[in-house]
């Protein structure tokens, strides 16, 4: 399977737009960015309306009647489903979640569009890491920590399985030598390394400890962890690479999943159902998901971006930003949509946590800083409720959140607070 070119525009799809006065993006503005970033890669996912019960028959239909070689996740039962390993079918089909990737050209899918045999097409999205913001200060920092009472509890995470997808992570790095690290990469022909510095970030923050001088930047300083890279060295993915990275996740029993990368949505978008199948495949085998909410709002200037795909899905946790004050971040994304809803709110502003060697930390800001603060929160929770369901594990990171004086569309239950 060709996998997308991720540098070259693709075409924007025409989604409808509600009028609001809520001070939005405007739509222009949305369709100049995506000549810029592309928001689709080229290919096409088909989803199965009755999940995975028609497989075996449209997998026929594509190879009978359209002359495609069909690959199937089914095959990789003992190592991890990625791309470079099926390089020459024209369709992978997810089996856990009745979802196939289709690389064909336009003629072919046009006449797949035309069927409507029991699925439906949607062009496949491309993936980022938000546009994270330096964050202008000298200071080793690690208000989070103490905001969410991290420091106070007598949980570590000790056990639990927590799965980070993103750029990688730097495995050389000096403050993980002895932690329990299981990494791969689902970025066809890059390793797990992370030259971009996103993902050693974000790992950081929910499973690192302390550097040299005692600092603690880590929410689960004892889990384990699981490094999943699905964002390129450039900082960019394809939709498929996070799709066999959450599933990878929750076949190998990690009890929480963070996803600090999203794509824009318009106000009146619906969320993703390719996104919502593997998500809800997670939570069926014990794994519980939260994403960023994104960085795409100007608060400051009274405009208002909804909650990113695939936060914005029903069955995954979306993650605001707050201050060291605990007001909302100016870049933090609200609940605009339907189901695009703010679950909780977390530190995202002036975080400090590890980066790649030789620069070892990095303070930044953004959406994908609070993301992991919640992920490790879940963490220390199962290590408490250790047999614990996900809604189970779900309902207890809501009560204990602590109230905050922002609307809900902002927040949602407020700050996330560590048992």
């Amino acid at each position: 399977m060709k996998p997308p070119i991720l540098g070259k525009k693709t075409l924007l799809r025409n989604y409808p737009v509600t009028e609001s006065s809520s001070g939005e993006l405007p739509h222009e503005a949305f369709v100049k960015e995506a000549e810029e970033n592309p928001l689709y890669t080229g290919r096409h996912l088909l989803i199965l309306q009755e999940g995975n019960k028609d497989v075996v028959r449209t997998t026929k239909l594509l190879e009978t009647k359209w002359g495609f070689l069909v690959a199937n996740t089914a095959d990789f039962v003992t190592e991890p489903m990625c791309e470079s390993k099926i390089k020459d079918a024209d369709a992978l089909f997810y089996n856990e979640l009745g979802v196939a990737l289709v690389a064909a050209d336009d003629e072919k899918v046009k006449l797949l569009h035309d069927v409507h045999a029991g699925y439906i097409i949607e062009p496949e999205k491309v993936v980022y890491v938000p546009d994270d913001i330096p964050a202008d200060t000298t200071v080793a920092s690690t208000w989070g920590i103490k905001a969410i009472q991290a420091d106070e509890s007598v949980y570590t995470g000790a056990g639990i399985k927590v799965a980070v997808l993103d750029t990688g992570f730097d495995t050389n790095h000096p403050d993980f030598k002895e932690r329990s690290l299981t990494a791969y990469s689902f970025v066809p022909d890059e390793t797990v390394g992370d030259l971009h510095g996103h993902g050693t970030h974000c790992i950081g923050i929910a499973c690192g400890s302390s550097g040299p001088q005692g600092i603690r930047y880590g929410v689960a300083p004892e889990a384990w962890i699981y490094a999943g890279k699905v964002m390129n060295n450039e900082g960019r993915g394809a939709q498929a690479w996070i799709l066999d990275g959450m599933t990878w996740a929750a076949n190998n029993g990690c009890r929480v999943l963070s996803m600090s990368l999203g794509s824009k949505v318009l106000p009146g978008q619906g969320y993703d159902m390719a996104y919502e199948r593997a998500a809800r495949y997670a939570l069926s085998k014990g794994t519980l998901i939260v994403a960023a909410a994104g960085n795409d709002s100007k608060r400051s200037e009274n405009q208002f971006s909804p909650v990113s795909s695939p936060a914005d899905c029903p069955s995954i946790l979306a993650v605001g930003a707050v201050n060291s004050a605990l007001q909302v971040a100016d870049f933090s994304n609200r609940a605009l949509n339907e189901n695009g809803l703010v679950d909780l709110a977390a530190p995202g502003v002036a975080v400090y946590s590890s980066w790649p060697m030789p620069v070892r930390y990095r303070t930044l800001s953004g959406t994908s800083m609070a993301t992991p603060h919640v992920a490790g929160v879940i963490a220390l929770l199962c290590e408490k409720f250790p047999d614990a369901t996900p809604a189970i594990i779900g309902q207890e990171l809501i009560r204990l959140a602590s109230s905050l004086p922002s609307p809900a569309e902002d927040v949602g239950a407020g700050l996330s607070t560590a048992p």
